[in-house]
């Protein structure tokens, strides 16, 4: 059993939560104590777990089986709220890949399936390598409807940030530039990606110790020029996307583009270069309200160390009116690189004086 823990203040949460409602700062992921047995565990022999039944959810539990006379299922990898991710090798080539199964609780409701089409289409128009492209959209004899992705085996950058704690500028800077790389492939299709956090950004390994930086997950992506079909999917006035990397339009319900996403991508900017969030409140609504009324916290408050320069373009990223943000991803990626590197040639000019 596993829980998380505040390493600044020592608060204890579920293994669910990822920052401290009281300061703001990343969770860390640690084992919890097992209680000791009762007395008599020692007497009773352990009991053989009954073996599980079909469910009512097949999309549940796929392991093993196979798809569609297609792809062999290894494992379960995750799951959300509507869908399920599975390890799985296509028979014909042998090769492994990644499979999204919709619940089968929500394949009955065409605004969920019509959604996952959506994502479809759209996702298999991108071809770039910092972005994961869809391969396939499939539908089984048993009716269950699924994507088809390429299975990058890497580390997500939620997991890095968890196990490593705040990253070296360097090193941080290197990953949001690839981001910016794939965001702009996306912005230039007319795709906004709209749930841009941590836990979308997948480091996969490459020749010569190199990561690539890869943004998974066009889920809620949405074009910019949203047809009638999609505004039906929005009218239920459910906002979609994780509240602590939501831009101010976002939570307003506001027509988005794709300065939205860069909105995103500074708060993931600076969770990766300090371990907190530039937005503080005790819940995620009130992180909401903070990011509608009120300045995020200078970098440098946190890390003075870093240079201003890193500290300004990160701040104008996360400006609550779009038209004070940059204007494309490029741009961004631009700034952090030259706001870097204008940093550690400012220091070195301090040390030869």
């Amino acid at each position: 059993m596993t829980e998380r823990r505040c390493p600044k203040c020592g608060g204890v949460y579920p293994d669910t939560a990822r920052f401290c409602s009281r300061d703001g700062t990343m969770l860390i992921e640690v084992q919890s104590p097992k209680p000791p047995p009762p007395p008599s565990a020692s007497r009773t022999p352990p009991r053989a777990m009954p073996p599980p039944g079909p469910g009512p959810d097949r999309g549940a539990s796929l392991s093993s089986q196979i798809i569609d006379a297609r792809y062999q299922v290894l494992k379960k990898l995750g799951e959300g709220g509507m869908s399920y991710v599975y390890l799985a090798r296509e028979l014909s080539s042998g090769q492994e890949v990644a499979i999204k199964v919709l619940s089968p609780k929500l394949a009955t409701d065409k605004s969920s399936v019509e959604r996952l089409r959506r994502e479809a289409g759209l996702a298999m128009r991108l071809d770039h390598p910092n972005v994961c492209r869809i391969l396939r959209l499939g539908e089984s004899d048993g009716g269950l409807i699924y994507l088809v992705m390429p299975f990058l085996g890497g580390e997500l950058l939620s997991d890095r940030e968890a196990r490593g704690g705040p990253m070296a500028p360097d090193r941080g800077i290197e990953i949001l530039r690839q981001v910016c790389a794939g965001l702009q492939h996306a912005h230039d299709l007319q795709i906004v990606h709209r749930d841009l956090k941590p836990e979308n950004i997948m480091l996969v390994p490459e020749d010569g110790g190199r990561e690539r930086a890869v943004v998974m997950d066009f889920g809620l992506a949405k074009e910019r020029r949203a047809d009638p079909a999609i505004a039906k999917l929005t009218a239920t006035g459910i906002i979609l996307g994780t509240p602590e990397f939501m831009s101010p339009e976002q939570i307003r319900g506001k027509p988005l583009d794709g300065r939205s996403d860069i909105y995103a991508l500074g708060i993931v900017a600076f969770e990766m270069l300090t371990g907190t969030l530039p937005f503080q409140g005790r819940n995620a609504q009130e992180t909401m309200i903070a990011r509608l009324r009120g300045r995020p916290t200078p970098l440098r408050q946190v890390r003075p160390e870093l240079p201003g320069s890193l500290e300004k373009a990160l701040a104008r990223a996360m400006e609550s009116d779009p038209d004070d943000r940059y204007g494309t991803a490029l741009e961004f990626a631009e700034a952090l690189t030259l706001s870097y590197e204008g940093g550690l040639f400012a220091r070195l000019r301090e040390k030869l004086k």
